[in-house]
This record gives C-alpha cells, structure tokens and sequence, in this order.
C-alpha cells in the first residue's frame, strides 16, 4: 500500500470477510462502488486491502483508489490549510469531489481515466492512469471517501481520536508532536461528524453494525 505499513491481524480478515459477503448479497450490477472512511490509523487500507483480497480469491478484481493520495487540490487552499494546521494535515476543503466523482463515472462504465497526483511533501505532481474496463469492485479508502457521490456502499471505521493517536504510537508510524496531536484532533473533529454518513459501523472490535 501506497505510504503505509498494513498490519493484519485475523479480525481484520474476518470483517473484510463479512462485508465481502454483504456486498455480494446487496450487488446488483456488474461494477459496485465502496467508500472506507475513517481517522489516520484507524485501519483503512488494511480493511481496503483485505477486502480487495476476498474478491482476489474468487478470481476478480477489485480496484483500490487512494483518495488522500490521488486527488487534485489547489494550492492556495492547501498552503492555507497548512500554515494553520501544520505541514502534513489533509483538510476536507482540498478535495476535489469532480475529480473523484470521474473516476467513479469511468468506472462504472468500464472506460480508462486518469487522476492528477499531487505529493503533498514535495508538490510533485504527477498522474494515474487506471484501466477499469476487467474490474468489478472499485474501493475508495481515505478519510473523507465516505463524501463521494456515487457510492453504493458507504463503510466509517469507527475509531475514536485517543485510540487512532495509541494505534500510531505503537505501529512506529510517527512521533506524536504535539503539532501533530493537534492535527489529529481537529481531523478527529471533523471525520467524526461523517457517522452519520455511513451505511455500515466497524466499531473498535472490528465488529460490523448497522448492516443495511
């Protein structure tokens, strides 16, 4: 996975397992969209990742976007951002919901698309060109993917902001500054009002609630 450590462990599994198979059951056309959402570390791309893994096995493909990776921001919003949350915060005004949205239309539509790739360490900016035309399932993970319009099912890893701040400590991912443990909080903040938007809680056992 792009910039990350996946660390998986049998509930991970197991919960890709019972959403593969609640997909299977509420799918009705060829190509199904899903949006994994949630705060940093709370475990998005390992549940991407897993999920990607069950249709791997049945001899299909699934296509995992990175929307904190692959997405086309504005400069000015993103230094703005930036100078007032610090240098690596991901704020939900820098999206362009065009952008994604695309995708989902060439997707749905088994075309060829691309998506402009801005690094946000180094302003590189580069683009991904995807083929959907032999893939089924196209997976959205990233913090806000849950915002997306086309969706068809909509995931939120339900983890609070104390735990996601343990989980990173432990996994070596970064040092907790206390610039960061501000970012984190007001990330918190602000994912954590995108609940109500979800289809489908994963709670903090890995649990699956609210199945529709």
């Amino acid at each position: 996975m792009i910039g990350d450590v996946l660390y998986i462990k049998d509930e991970h599994r197991e919960c890709a397992s019972e959403l593969f198979k609640m997909i299977e059951r509420l799918r009705d056309s060829q190509r199904f969209v899903v949006a994994i959402s949630g705060e940093s570390g709370s475990g998005k791309s390992v549940l991407s990742h897993c999920l990607a893994t069950e249709y791997k096995n049945i001899g299909k493909r699934a296509k995992i976007l990175h929307t904190d990776n692959y997405y086309k921001i504005l400069p000015e919003l993103r230094n703005d951002w930036r100078q007032e949350h610090g240098a690596n915060s991901i704020g939900y005004e820098e999206y362009d919901w065009d952008i994604l949205n695309s995708n989902i239309a060439a997707f749905r539509k088994g075309t060829q698309t691309e998506m402009p790739c801005v690094d946000l360490l180094t302003d590189q900016v580069d683009s991904l060109t995807t083929d959907f035309s032999t893939i089924e399932i196209l997976i959205l993970d990233g913090l806000y993917a849950i915002k997306c319009d086309d969706v068809d099912l909509r995931i939120f890893i339900d983890i609070t902001y104390h735990e996601t701040k343990k989980a990173q400590i432990i996994r070596g991912k970064e040092k907790l500054t206390p610039l960061r443990e501000m970012i984190l909080q007001k990330e918190h903040e602000m994912v954590s009002a995108l609940r109500d938007c979800a289809d489908v809680l994963v709670d903090t056992t890995w649990k699956i609630a609210n199945c529709p």
